[in-house]
């Protein structure tokens, strides 16, 4: 049996080491609370706008097709408001019933 040179040991150690140190690294990190909290924030916030603003844009433009300037854009600004708050509705009904099926 071939004796393994001392460099060659030495060297396998040295893996050895950072293979380990590379592993305590990967490790999952656990994320604040305050971290989700924002995620969804940001996620209502817009949801709300994006709704509000292209309600706007749909009334806009009908009212530039038919020239009735501020009734499409009126009514569609608030349809575009109502389904924003019905989307942040259904967003916070999804959230609470994951945070229950955590618990």
């Amino acid at each position: 049996m071939k004796r393994i040179p001392q460099d060659i040991r030495e060297l396998e150690k040295k893996i050895a080491r950072q293979r380990e140190k590379e592993s305590r690294l990967r490790e999952p990190v656990r994320a604040s609370a305050y971290v989700g909290a924002a995620g969804i924030g940001f996620r209502i916030a817009a949801e709300l706008l994006s709704a509000v603003l292209i309600g706007g844009a749909i009334g806009y433009l009908i009212d530039r097709l038919f020239g009735t300037r501020p009734f499409f854009l009126t009514l569609f600004l608030l349809f575009g408001g109502a389904a924003g708050i019905l989307n942040v509705y259904r967003l916070a009904k999804e959230e609470d019933q994951r945070k229950t099926k955590k618990e």
